[in-house]
């Protein structure tokens, strides 16, 4: 790769990644590298949202040839799961489509919740693609804060202090669940730990000196293996040895769409990049900027979009393994149009859903761009963690049986070695065959929402990365929309007289954490969502 003259930049939710990603480009690492080692401090520092047992995908861009690829590890549910083994569980559906709620809640939290682990297996896979510096050199920022201590940031804290929602775990439950996982992140009276309190992790530590030691084939199929596996049995877990040994990551092309003039690449299904083009080209049918940002119009045309998205998604979108998905369709620039001629009559798309409940957003973001131009964004999460912590090993396992459908025959529905759909859309914007935006958000179903309003915040109205990350958000995931605090309530006033239900959040911020790096010459500007305490840094 030959050098130019731009600076280096790694972005993410939690400012010990953000730090770390710098301090390997500055070793001489690629955008790959800090991507990894910036995903290994996620693990320890931010523990609910990833780790080395969860699932995401991963864009990645080479500058010297133009080469783009997703390293794709969404988690399959393991060969013990069947289709309607849950089915007579049903008690009822989230309002923005992230899961069922069950009888026990036994899809949500437990050992029978976990879906293969998927993401250390990726990270490996990235690094024999692309990666410059040595393996163990990757782990050894994520050894030193889980043997030496992190402080519990405010972001932290309000998440593993959130309530149960519609039925759902409370957060604080879940880093409860297991002995391991209580004296881990919990005070001796049991309540989570405060702002400020100190997290040491020594079991971890071990598990990632045995990762950079012996390779990522010690957690799948080595000593590490064998340890998950013995737990998982002894606990009538779905998880089995034959399970993690199977597992590898999918390497795919993008997806693409044009927007005004730029080319937009994201993710294949079952992530939620297919969500995300088809709604960037039902809204290249308006002049968004004339209708005014965040206006009242605005607000209604742009929901219209994401309800469409949503039941198109729900109807047709999963593992393209399991389930035929009509992409050419759902990518078609005529069935955009065909819709965008709805929302101007006035149409309300209907968006059925079981109950009411909000969003969750168990997940994280990073983005990287190093000196020679190569970018990098990947979405990593648990799901819903699962709040296990197998003893001696100091991670928790994903959660991700609870977003399949229970129900039989749907685009979600349970299969053994089946993924589920996930709103995961890691993306990058090109001009002229150059990046000029990388991005991606945690978020749950609101992911593709969230991404989705940053972009357009960038391309349609000029915004800088911050504030592209910062302006107020909405989003339309079921018959209701969803606003943060922050759109004016005569907006909303204005909605609800067209006969739309709003749901206000008391927060300021939200919808998605976005973070994005914006390509400006030769000076990357990063945006970290307000909402988190994320930062991004340059070198």
């Amino acid at each position: 790769m030959g050098k130019t003259a731009t600076k280096a930049m790694a972005v993410a939710p939690q400012p010990e990644a953000a730090e770390c990603g710098v301090e390997v480009l500055r070793a001489g690492g690629n955008a790959v590298d800090a991507a990894i080692a910036m995903a290994f401090v996620q693990g320890v520092v931010d523990p609910l949202m990833c780790g080395i047992a969860g699932f995401g995908s991963m864009a990645a861009w080479n500058a010297s040839d133009g080469a783009h690829e997703y390293i794709d590890f969404h988690a399959p549910a393991p060969a013990a799961a069947t289709p309607d083994m849950w089915e007579h569980l049903i008690e009822g559906e989230a309002r923005d489509g992230f899961g069922f709620t069950l009888k026990g809640r036994v899809n949500d939290i437990g050992y029978r919740s976990i879906c293969v682990p998927a993401s250390l297996r990726a990270y490996a896979t990235a690094h024999e693609r692309h990666g410059r510096l040595p393996w163990a050199d990757l782990l050894s920022h994520a050894i030193r804060w889980a043997g030496e201590g992190w402080v519990v940031r405010p972001h932290v804290h309000g998440w593993w202090s959130q309530p149960s929602d519609m039925g759902r775990v409370a957060n604080y439950e879940r880093i409860a669940h297991s002995d391991a996982g209580r004296a881990l992140y919990c005070r001796e009276d049991g309540s989570p730990k405060q702002v400020g309190d100190r997290v040491v992790n020594p079991d971890l530590a071990r598990t990632l000196r045995t990762i950079a030691r012996e390779g990522a084939d010690s957690f799948y199929t080595g000593s590490i293996a064998e340890v998950i596996a013995a737990d998982m049995a002894a606990n009538d877990a779905l998880l089995s040895a034959s399970d993690l040994a199977a597992f590898r990551a999918k390497i795919q092309t993008p997806i693409e769409t044009d927007y005004r003039g730029y080319r937009v690449t994201t993710n294949r299904p079952p992530g939620g990049g297919l969500m995300l083009a088809e709604m960037l080209n039902i809204l290249e049918n308006f002049d968004l900027a004339a209708l005014g940002h965040n206006s009242a119009e605005y607000l209604r045309v742009v929901c219209e979009a994401m309800k469409q998205a949503t039941i198109d998604k729900d109807a047709h979108i999963g593992d393209p393994a399991f389930v035929t998905v009509p992409m050419e369709r759902l990518l078609s620039k005529g069935y955009a149009a065909e819709v965008a001629d709805r929302i101007r009559r006035g149409d309300k798309a209907d968006v059925p859903r079981f109950s009411p409940d909000g969003p969750s957003k168990d997940t994280t973001q990073l983005c990287v761009t190093d000196h020679d131009g190569n970018c990098v964004s990947m979405t990593h999460s648990l799901g819903m963690p699962s709040g296990v912590v197998t003893p001696g090993l100091g991670f928790m396992y994903n959660g991700c049986m609870g977003v399949f459908d229970p129900r039989p025959g749907h685009a979600g529905s349970i299969a053994p070695g089946k993924a589920r759909f996930s709103s995961v859309c890691p993306s990058i914007v090109f001009r002229d065959d150059r990046p000029v935006l990388v991005i991606g958000a945690p978020g749950a179903t609101q992911i593709a929402m969230g991404v989705l309003q940053a972009m357009l915040n960038v391309l349609d109205f000029g915004a800088s990365m911050s504030d592209a990350v910062s302006w107020p958000r909405f989003s339309a995931t079921s018959n209701l929309i969803d606003v943060t605090n922050r759109i004016p309530w005569s907006v909303t006033r204005t909605l609800e007289e067209q006969g739309y239900g709003v749901v206000r959040s008391p927060q300021s911020y939200g919808i998605a954490w976005v973070h994005g790096i914006r390509m400006t010459g030769a000076a990357p500007e990063g945006g970290a969502d307000p909402a988190t305490d994320g930062m991004a840094l340059s070198c």
